[in-house]
């Protein structure tokens, strides 16, 4: 929509803004003293916080009487020493914004200062949400529980959108699909207990560490062996620990992994299939087993209905060419799904790469930066959503 093109500049400010400020789940304080700033200049009422989310903000425009839609940008960084080398890279030892989260809100502050501009003529509630924690923390959770979609925390939403800079896609385009789009992001640990000994009589202990180790290799066959073959699931290892010196067989060691999955039963037979294979391989060495399963985000799953919405609007918008339709779901996981699971709605990614014949800097990398004429992209997106509803 052309109101995007004199806002978004202002938006790409307030994005360098941000990246210089970037803050850890549950802690944006800063980053939410910015947004609510931005929202007391456009004069547009917030809600500063939920309970268990102080950072978060929710602002509401339009007749709460119409169709309410909600938009979602998360806010919170990731540990990670930045080396992009920017004039406005973060002054934050440590954090940074590689995940892009800064884009994500600035694209919704530049949504709401249009949709500012044509309040009057909304034909839709818009709801417009800048949740914490999302690298881990679930604080969509906690906006859930809040009751930012049914009711209780402003009008019941119809309809809810996000959206994630996506480094494998060239700026102007968009992609989505309906379904599965992201995975459960479950974790797990094992403790294997075994009996010490020294290392040049191991047949005196147990040892827990060649246990470990048998089960870091047999768990490669959960997926291979137990999934249906036109399933998708991994099952990675990412830690393992144990022993002090070389000559020394502990009593235990321990590893540590994640499982991502598309579906409920899919999420079910992988966290069994673990559990029981890491108990066995080590009974027979001769150990015990304590394992424990952290449940994670559910998959995100979006709407068809909603997906096609989508898939019109970017066309409209953006033009024919610019929809990439998304084949096959992605690994990686985002706490969006919990918005999902309560209200119909659609999670879409907006290509960040400046060229297409090169490779850009992938998610959660120290070179990862949110690219500024994808502000402008979302923003019509976000806006293109809202105008064409119910039409």
């Amino acid at each position: 929509m052309k109101i995007a093109q004199g806002i978004a500049q202002r938006a790409v400010e307030i994005r360098h803004r941000l990246h210089r400020i970037p803050e850890l789940g549950y802690r944006e304080f800063k980053t939410a003293g910015v947004i609510r700033e931005e929202l007391d200049r456009l004069s547009i009422a917030y809600v500063a916080g939920v309970p268990e989310a102080p950072t978060a903000t929710v602002a509401v425009l339009g007749k709460p009487s119409l169709p309410c839609i909600a938009l979602r940008a998360d806010i919170d960084a990731l540990p990670i020493s930045e080396r992009t080398g920017l004039p406005y890279a973060s002054e934050h030892d440590g954090v940074m914004h590689a995940c892009g989260h800064d884009g994500h809100s600035a694209t919704l502050l530049g949504t709401a200062a249009a949709l500012k501009q044509m309040e009057p003529d909304l034909a839709v509630c818009v709801k417009l949400l800048w949740q914490p924690a999302e690298e881990g923390g679930g604080g969509a959770r906690k906006m859930v529980a809040a009751g930012v979609l049914d009711g209780r925390l402003g009008p019941v939403v119809n309809a809810v959108f996000g959206l994630h800079g996506w480094p494998g896609m060239p700026v102007g385009t968009v992609g989505t699909k309906a379904g599965p789009l992201l995975a459960a992001t479950d974790n797990f640990s094992a403790r294997i207990i075994g009996r010490g000994c020294h290392g040049a009589y191991p047949q005196l202990g147990a040892d827990p560490i060649v246990a470990a180790a048998e089960a870091v290799v047999n768990l490669q066959q959960v997926v291979s062996r137990e999934m249906d073959p036109t399933d998708a699931a991994v099952v990675t290892v990412g830690k393992i620990h144990g022993g002090t010196a070389v000559n020394v067989i502990p009593d235990d060691a321990t590893i540590e992994g994640t499982a991502r999955t598309l579906t409920p039963e899919a999420r079910q037979l992988v966290q069994h299939a673990i559990a029981r294979r890491i108990e066995h391989v080590a009974a027979a060495n001769g150990c015990t087993a304590e394992f424990v399963w952290h449940k994670g985000y559910p998959p995100v799953v979006n709407d068809p209905a909603m997906s096609d919405y989508v898939r019109s609007v970017c066309r409209r918008e953006l033009g024919e060419d610019r929809f990439v339709p998304i084949g096959r779901a992605s690994m990686g996981g985002e706490d969006f799904a919990y918005y999902l699971e309560k209200a119909p709605g659609c999670f879409f990614l907006l290509g960040v790469a400046p060229d297409r014949n090169q490779p850009y800097p992938s998610l959660h990398s120290d070179r990862y930066d949110f690219t500024d004429t994808a502000v402008e992209v979302g923003m019509a997106m976000f806006l293109g959503l809202i105008h064409g509803w119910g039409k």
